[in-house]
Parts: C-alpha cells; structure tokens; sequence
C-alpha cells in the first residue's frame, strides 16, 4: 500500500476563531483527514512575531483554537495536534534556512508590506517578523509535508519555501526535502462586516463562539450596498456584502434574495435579520459540540500531539545537522 501523504497547516493564536476560518481552512481540514497524514499546528511563534507586547492571552487563545478545532470535525486520534513552541526544532531549522535565505526573497513577500500597512496599533517593523516567511518555511519542512492547503494569496509564502529546498539542494547536494505543492482547494470568498478582508487584525469579523444575539448585533452592522439609499431603490446584490453572505450560508435561496433586492421587495435591514438567523441555523451544529469540549482536553491533546511531532522533527533535524556539518 502507498502510504498517505503529508499535509501541514496551522493557525495563529491571536483571537477567536470566525466564520472566515471555518469555511475557509477548518472544513477543509476535516476533509484532508480522510487522505492525508495530517498536522495541524497552533503556531504560537507566529503569534508572538505580531503580539510580542502583549503577549498574555497567547495560552488561553492556543486552548480555546484547538477546543474550536475539535468543535469543527479535527480528530487528534487521526491528526498531530500539536503547538509549535513546544517543538523546539523549529527555531533550530528556521535558524538553519535564515542563514541560506537571501534577503531579497524575503523581502518581496507581498503580506508583509501588506501587513505594515494595514495593521494599525502594532510595531510590526522588526526583524523577527520581517523573517517570519522563512520560520512558515521550517515549520512546513520540519515535517516533510508533500501538500500545504493554502488561499491563492499564501502562494508567495509557498513559492519561497519551495526555493529553499532548491537552494538547500545545490548548497549541501542533499534531498532531504520535498517541494511541498499548495493545495488549493474550493472556499467560501467571505469577506469581514466592513467590506474588507475578514480579520482579527481589523475587528471585523463573527466569531464561531459568539452567541446569538452577539452574532445578530454583529450583522445589523454589516456593510451593504453603497447605491442603495431608499428600500425604493432598486438593490445591486452583487455589490453587497450581505448578499454575498446569503450565497455562502443559504446558495438555494440566494438567487431569490437577490432578486428581490434587485426588484425593490426587500429592504437591508430585513435582508440583515434574515442572514443573521440563517448564519445561526447553520452555525449552530458547531456550537453544540464546542460546549462539549473542555479546556483541559485541549492541554492534554497539545501535549500528546507535540511527542508525536517530535518524533519526525528530530529525525529531520538529524539530518539537517548532518547535511550542513553540525553532526
């Protein structure tokens, strides 16, 4: 028998989960469970590149991501749960690839001037977050992974990983490395409740554990359409965020909705009320379960996941080492 290839993906420890994660990575992951050797990293290192100042709430958000994961479908008896500092050779391999990285790889990362410009309130010039790409590079590498699932704006991130193992290759003629190919799979095109990315970074966005009325208060306050003054006016559906929202969470009746915001017959604020409840029905399977899922579990399959990480971590870096003359 084949045996199954590796995928690597993770998230950053910085908030609540939202719908954009949901629909966009956490559904997937519960799918690629079923053909892929999976790990899926709390990638707390990364968080701490952008919350380095405030760093307190990285442990509770690591607990409270991992139990929305369970929630969602991720089975630690099937998948690597694990948390990235736990793993302590993935600074020592991002160390190794820092050294054969050239500057201006990194530097043309689109995200990270994206990042500078965008999010206010954080001191995000350093040189730690400047290498931040690279550190994705170890922690794809570390494990060997064949596949990433990633969003067409993470290819550069991918496409620089992929260079290093070439670069790796013609520096120490070892292929240690795969070169790891993006998955991109089909997602949900959700954008935050003022129009723009959904992010944690511009508090825009419904978080999967809110409760309902939050999550109702939320949507009253949705961008809508920009042409629209009266409900007399005829709608352009296709250039409101709500609409867009109705074609995520309920595709069978989005071609009636947007017909009648087209047609005058309805307004955006019943258009908003409706979605609201809409997101709720189907959101609701998810909260059920995460009732279920207690902080200490969380704790218990982080702890469990970083042995089985380490396992193929060392054996890597022992190679690594090798290669590069530490050994």
């Amino acid at each position: 028998m084949t045996p199954r290839q590796r995928v690597l993906s993770g998230m950053r420890p910085t908030g609540p989960l939202h719908l954009g994660h949901w629909l966009g990575a956490l559904k997937n992951w519960v799918d690629l469970q079923e053909r892929y050797d999976c790990f899926f990293m709390v990638a707390d290192w990364h968080a701490l590149m952008s919350e380095y100042e405030h760093p307190d709430p990285i442990g509770e958000w690591s607990h409270q991501m991992v139990m929305d994961w369970i929630a969602a479908g991720v089975n630690p008896e099937r998948s690597v749960v694990f948390r990235q500092s736990d793993v302590p050779e993935h600074l020592e391999l991002y160390m190794v690839l820092s050294i054969l990285a050239p500057l201006g790889w990194v530097e043309r990362v689109p995200t990270y001037k994206e990042q500078l410009r965008e999010v206010k309130g954080r001191d995000l010039a350093t040189y730690g977050f400047l290498g931040y790409p690279v550190l994705q590079a170890a922690d794809i590498l570390l494990y060997k992974a064949h596949v990433v699932p990633v969003g067409e704006d993470q290819i550069p991130h991918l496409e620089l990983t992929r260079e290093i193992v070439r670069r790796f290759k013609f520096l120490y003629h070892q292929e240690i490395f795969p070169e790891p190919k993006p998955l991109l799979t089909p997602e949900a095109k959700l954008l935050g409740l003022d129009g723009r990315k959904m992010s944690k970074s511009y508090d825009n966005f419904i978080g999967l554990s809110e409760d309902p009325e939050a999550i109702r208060k939320k949507t009253q306050k949705m961008f809508t359409d920009p042409k629209r003054i009266k409900m007399s006016d005829p709608g352009h559906p296709e250039e409101c965020n709500v609409c867009h929202y109705w074609q995520v969470f309920a595709p069978d009746q989005a071609s009636r909705i947007w017909e009648e915001c087209r047609t005058s017959k309805r307004g955006c604020t019943q258009n908003k009320q409706e979605l609201a409840e809409q997101i709720l029905q189907v959101t609701e399977p998810f909260r059920a379960q995460r009732g279920k899922v207690a902080e200490e579990r969380a704790e218990k399959i982080l702890a469990e996941g970083a042995q089985k990480a380490r396992v193929v971590a060392r054996e890597t870096m022992r190679e690594v080492k090798q290669a590069v003359g530490l050994a």
